[in-house]
């Protein structure tokens, strides 16, 4: 049985065992969005103290992350979209390895658009690195709306799709 909820601090740890499995597996399929440095606890603690980290748990373990925000980046205005308008944005969307295939993706993006729903926002966004193809199947599945290809400015030398979905 999966249960999302939003993070606490005593979560930071299980989460970077998260990461420390979700990096090497990333970099061995070619996508290098995720190094050692990047994102690390004080990214996952802020997130927690913004109220805006959520886990999914798998019978008490943390099998997937993402961070639900209306934070922006600056770069989405190349795919035309309108920053002045606030979006759910869903960013360091991860599943661990060892629980891959049981929805657990899914599970997080609908919780943003619950989220979405309950702050009376219409807009949703999600990035994703060209080189992830599972995000790249996953968010049309969902009803996102391929938008374009960006750079982002704090990973120098790679690009992104950008997605969108309406409510």
């Amino acid at each position: 049985m999966m249960l999302i909820k939003q993070a606490t601090l005593t979560d930071v740890p299980q989460i970077m065992l998260l990461i420390a499995e979700v990096v090497p597996a990333m970099i061995a399929s070619g996508n290098l969005q995720w190094d050692s440095n990047y994102p690390n606890a004080v990214v996952f603690t802020d997130d927690i103290n913004k109220g805006q980290l959520w886990v999914a748990e798998v019978e008490g373990h943390i099998a997937g992350i993402s961070a639900i925000t209306t934070d922006q980046e600056i770069e989405y205005a190349q795919v035309g979209w309108d920053l002045t308008e606030i979006a759910i944005v869903t960013h360091r969307l991860a599943v661990s390895p060892q629980y891959r295939g049981l929805g657990i993706a899914k599970a997080l993006l609908q919780q943003a658009e619950q989220e979405a729903r309950n702050r009376n926002i219409k807009t949703l966004r999600i990035d994703t690195n060209t080189n992830n193809e599972a995000t790249q199947k996953l968010f049309p599945k969902l009803g996102y709306i391929y938008a374009g290809e960006i750079n982002l400015g704090f990973r120098q030398g790679l690009r992104f799709y950008c997605y969108e979905k309406r409510l």
